[in-house]
């Protein structure tokens, strides 16, 4: 039997932890995207203030094709998804939102040119900001009200089923009417 090393008291010493970041496990598909030697997007490194409130952002990025980049603060992390069209500012306008990897929070303030040949080269620019509160929350569905300074109002994201050999990261993004319903029709003029 092997003997183990005591400590003056004859105590059994735990070994030590390595103390993470809270950002080290949840940005690691985003560190692993980019060469921070290269572009000037933040590296999530540096742990943001706390807010009291929610952090909401969109930022139109302008990369192989334009896109807007949706982010929603939870915890140390922005969750983040890429929407192809203009954000919904009206009830019963819907768009696709792609799921992609978490961001730190201060790319919640990154406006900037990502060099060629990077992850996600092109320029990005702050679309829309503000605060949200989190309403509902679920695996496949998350209901916000956002107070940006366009967007307002409760908004809504549901997790879509994923079609054969589709990746499950595809989500519909839309404004719920005033009252608070869904609305599946178009009002008319």
């Amino acid at each position: 039997m092997a003997s183990r090393k005591t400590d003056v008291k004859g105590v059994i010493p735990r070994p030590k932890r390595e103390r993470r970041t809270p950002l080290c496990s949840n940005l690691s598909g985003y560190r692993r995207k980019r060469d921070f030697e290269r572009t000037p997007e933040p590296s999530g490194a540096r742990l943001s203030k706390k807010e009291p409130r929610l952090l909401y952002v969109i930022q139109r990025h302008q990369a192989s094709r334009l896109h807007y980049d949706l982010r929603l603060q939870e915890g140390s992390v922005l969750k983040s998804w890429a929407v192809p069209k203009t954000p919904p500012e009206k009830a019963g306008e819907r768009r696709l939102a792609v799921e992609v990897e978490d961001h730190p929070l201060d790319y919640g303030a990154f406006e900037g040119t990502i060099p060629e040949g990077e992850y996600g080269a092109g320029t990005v620019k702050i679309w829309d900001k503000g605060t949200y509160e989190l309403l509902e929350a679920g695996p496949s569905k998350r209901l916000v009200s956002i107070q940006g300074r366009r967007l307002k109002g409760t908004y809504v994201l549901v997790k879509l089923r994923p079609g054969e050999g589709e990746k499950d990261k595809n989500w519909l993004f839309f404004k719920m009417k005033d009252d608070g319903t869904e609305t599946g029709r178009r009002e008319k003029a």
